[in-house]
């Protein structure tokens, strides 16, 4: 039952997406903030349709989630955290690696809404190009999203935290607001299954601006992975 389920939630997931893309292309004519309200319809969607597979999702931390400009630092051990931030932050935008821009319609839309593109392979160049950009999207009351793991990790293993998110927090001097998920147990990293239960994204404290890169990185690596493997006993 729970691989059927799996199935057809991968199917309507699809066919949801795949409707969202294709009619809302129009917008893309339009101004940025279309295009962010059409994120926001699509991962309220991507979210709801998880009851099929007996998956649940709360928010906790509501009070952290940030309105204007901020860094946004969450967990990431599945797709839907992605998906998570579009769905509740009100104007997110994302570090992503630049080869994501070649998929059709989703590189569009990224475009569209400001996404920072990322060569990895670049080094302090890249970095550069990170804090630049950033700055510019702060002057628009942003969110800029940046998961400092750089990839989707398994439930309980604390991955590598990568500089670049210490690098914008010394640069931009905003807050940090951490975000802790178990998401991985219930959306694995690979594969279709889908496991029953809670998703649970919970904002923290947020991180003020001025401390050194080291306790930086000490401080957000404790909390995120601190809070994250409290969600793993649900």
């Amino acid at each position: 039952m729970v691989v059927l389920r799996s199935i057809l939630y991968v199917a309507l997931f699809y066919l949801w997406t795949g409707l969202v893309a294709v009619v809302c292309t129009p917008i893309l004519l339009g101004p940025s903030s279309w295009t962010l309200a059409m994120f926001h319809a699509w991962g309220r969607g991507v979210v709801g349709l998880l009851a099929v597979c007996g998956v649940r999702v709360e928010v906790r931390g509501r009070e952290h989630i940030p309105t204007g400009p901020a860094l946004v630092a969450p967990k990431h051990q599945c797709m839907l955290d992605v998906f998570a931030q579009f769905t509740w932050l009100p104007g997110s935008v994302f570090v992503m690696k630049k080869e994501l821009n070649w998929i059709p319609w989703f590189g569009w839309y990224a475009a569209k809404v400001g996404t920072i593109d990322i060569d990895r392979a670049a080094g302090a160049s890249a970095l550069k190009q990170m804090v630049r950009e950033a700055k510019a999207l702060f002057a628009r009351g942003r969110q800029i999203v940046i998961f400092p793991e750089g990839h989707r990790g398994q439930p309980g293993v604390a991955g590598d935290y990568k500089p670049g998110v210490a690098a914008l927090y010394r640069e931009l001097q905003v807050p940090v607001h951490p975000v802790a998920t178990n998401s991985g147990v219930h959306w694995p990293a690979h594969g279709l299954i889908r496991h029953p239960g809670t998703i649970v994204f919970e904002y923290l404290e947020p991180i003020p601006p001025g401390l050194k890169r080291a306790e930086f990185m000490r401080v957000l690596e404790d909390r995120i992975e601190t809070a994250s493997n409290k969600l793993l006993r649900l």
